[in-house]
């Protein structure tokens, strides 16, 4: 007698077949987002246990239009310290027109370090930068960034622009442009987002008032960027930037040391402005007192 064998049905045999692999999917993607949490947070244990060095960055500003170059003067210096072990992020802005020690040339105009050094030799700007800042301040810079004004435009353009509350209108009627001449400015008091080319002129803007309150304004803008840098999804774009638009001896294993104190610090800086607060005047030029200084750069730089 011939008996046939049951079926099953086409559509359960496709689930079936289906069912299991899309649930070992989603088990190794859990499996795995497990993982990197894992990793993560024993990272950030280790980091906080034994943490890498205090990390001294010297960022440059260049006073450069269009194929200038590095011969020319510095807009903006600022230092950043890193304190891995306290987890937070310092910022000393030095105005451009102070007076330090600068090694074999004696007494100068900060702005003109790196125009001394680079029509002695090409790329040693930073260096005797470094140098000058260690022997006039103390601070011993580890690493530095050299941008013009197109890096920062295109570094604050790939981290999405920033947000900045402004404190006070600014109107300037004489602000640069890159064909040399000038035009009027103006930023209502408020909070609000800038792209790359308006953050550049609110930072450089200084008609109005003057340079400390210019370093004042460019402090709000790092720490801007800070911000936006405390999203992870920010860093591999920013990377970019700084990689295909600055001069930087900065890698990886830096950003590994300098991305958990951004992270955490989340804008939220120990900021100095060196100010009239913070100088002494001579005949015909101005020099930082180093006194007045003393216990802020102690506290926060190595």
């Amino acid at each position: 007698m011939h008996v046939e064998k049951a079926s099953v049905p086409m559509y359960g045999r496709s689930q079936a077949r289906h069912r299991s692999p899309l649930r070992g999917c989603i088990v190794s993607m859990f499996v795995g987002l497990l993982l990197l949490i894992f990793t993560c947070i024993a990272s950030l244990a280790l980091y906080i246990v034994v943490p890498p060095q205090q990390l001294d960055i010297l960022v440059m500003g260049l006073d450069s239009r269009g194929n200038e170059g590095a011969v020319t003067r510095t807009d903006s210096i600022v230092m950043v310290g890193i304190n891995p072990s306290r987890l937070n992020v310092s910022l000393l802005s030095i105005p451009r027109d102070i007076f330090i020690t600068v090694p074999n040339y004696g007494l100068q105009r900060i702005n003109t370090v790196n125009v001394l050094a680079e029509i002695e030799e090409s790329g040693t700007g930073p260096a005797l930068l470094a140098d000058s800042i260690e022997t006039s301040f103390g601070i011993g810079v580890d690493k530095y960034i050299r941008l013009d004004f197109q890096a920062f435009t295109a570094l604050v353009d790939a981290i999405g622009g920033v947000t900045i509350d402004v404190p006070s209108p600014v109107v300037d009627n004489a602000f640069p442009t890159a064909d040399y001449g000038t035009m009027t400015v103006r930023f209502e008091q408020g909070r609000q987002t800038m792209d790359g080319e308006r953050a550049l002129i609110y930072a450089r803007t200084r008609h109005q008032d003057d340079d400390y309150q210019r370093a004042t304004r460019q402090q709000l803008v790092i720490g801007a960027i800070s911000r936006k840098l405390a999203n992870p999804l920010n860093w591999l774009p920013a990377w970019y930037a700084i990689q295909t638009n600055t001069e930087t001896n900065l890698n990886l294993i830096d950003i590994a040391v300098v991305a958990p104190p951004i992270l955490f610090s989340a804008g939220d800086l120990n900021q100095l402005v060196i100010n009239r607060d913070y100088i002494l005047s001579g005949d015909a030029y101005v020099v930082p007192n180093y006194t007045a200084l003393s216990p802020y750069i102690q506290e926060n730089f190595d």
